[in-house]
């Protein structure tokens, strides 16, 4: 089976790939490369804008996983255009094309920021969706553009991510977890924002896995899935991070809590991904700090601008400004 990883080239895809290539899958990867490419030398890598592929180009792949876009809120929030574009218009299109060309499955890689602020109730794929914020909005209207393409010769299915984090190749240190390994391990210290908010979990090895499990799924499955670990307080989350890395290091972490307001708040269900795609998690969070910890020495300057998603975006865009002028 042949498969195309849209945006393959990102701190998922780094996981994701390798484990489709471990699989016997055929990969190709089509990617701007913003942040580089650490995938093994073996994979085929196609710097191309995703907006320029067609039809005739796509009728090779049996599948299509749609991991481009921009990757979260304070990228959306410095360029909302940009954001809308490339979360709701471009999988869209591309889903379209993919399906015109003949393929038979499309994967697109949504989030459970969907959901904004719920209040002490476990949400599964059914409840309503409120989020007002750039990002949010954009990974909803991503999802429908997709799903409502889907009939029984194009699956379409939509993957809500819980909040990632953990080791890649194409390593990142503003998500939830790694920011406060990263913390804790420069600073002996971790500051939780507001404690009392929700975040569902999950391992950047297990998000990898639940697209496999997708890309796998029997042709008549489509719709919308959630997939995490774990449901936690930020809160919980900050405990088990200082006591893991003190544990590993043997110094003391500080945790410095405040009450920062913060409009994203929920804890999700992962039942339908646990009976439909056969998704079961196993990471926890200590098991993610443990992998952080293994790979502690590959990450040299932990204040480097690619370990920022933002900052590379600043950087890319800076440039591209420059180029034009």
């Amino acid at each position: 089976m042949r498969v195309m990883v849209a945006g393959g080239a990102g701190y998922i895809g780094s996981v994701f790939v390798p484990l489709l290539l471990e699989q016997g899958y055929q990969v190709d990867v089509v990617d701007l490369l913003w942040f580089g490419n650490h995938l093994p030398p073996n994979v085929k890598v196609i710097k191309k804008d995703l907006f320029d592929c067609t039809a005739d180009e796509l009728a090779k792949y049996d599948s299509i996983v749609f991991l481009a876009g921009l990757s979260n809120d304070p990228m959306a929030e410095f360029r909302p255009s940009m954001n809308f574009i490339h979360n709701a218009a471009l999988p869209s299109y591309l889903a379209y094309t993919a399906k015109k060309a003949g393929v038979r499955r499309f994967v697109y890689a949504s989030s459970c920021s969907v959901y904004g602020y719920t209040v002490d109730k476990l949400y599964d794929e059914d409840c309503p969706v409120t989020c007002g914020y750039p990002y949010g909005i954009s990974k909803l209207q991503g999802e429908r553009g997709v799903l409502q393409m889907a009939d029984e010769k194009f699956s379409t299915i939509a993957l809500r991510q819980g909040t990632i984090s953990g080791h890649s190749p194409r390593m990142r240190f503003d998500l939830i977890v790694n920011t406060m390994f990263r913390n804790a391990v420069c600073e002996g210290t971790i500051t939780i924002n507001n404690p009392a908010i929700w975040r569902p979990i999950l391992d950047v090895r297990e998000t990898s896995l639940a697209f496999l499990r997708a890309v796998q799924a029997d042709p008549s499955v489509s719709g919308v899935f959630n997939v995490a670990s774990e449901n936690l307080t930020v809160g919980q989350i900050g405990g088990i991070v200082a006591k893991e890395v003190e544990r590993l290091t043997g110094d003391k972490v500080e945790i410095v809590t405040k009450n920062v307001q913060d409009f994203r708040n929920y804890k999700v269900s992962c039942d339908r991904a646990r009976s439909v795609l056969g998704f079961a998690p196993k990471f926890t969070i200590a098991d993610i700090v443990r992998n952080l910890h293994r790979h502690i020495e590959e990450y040299d300057d932990f204040a480097d601008d690619a370990f920022f998603n933002i900052k590379v975006f600043h950087n890319q865009l800076a440039g591209t400004l420059k180029a034009a002028a």
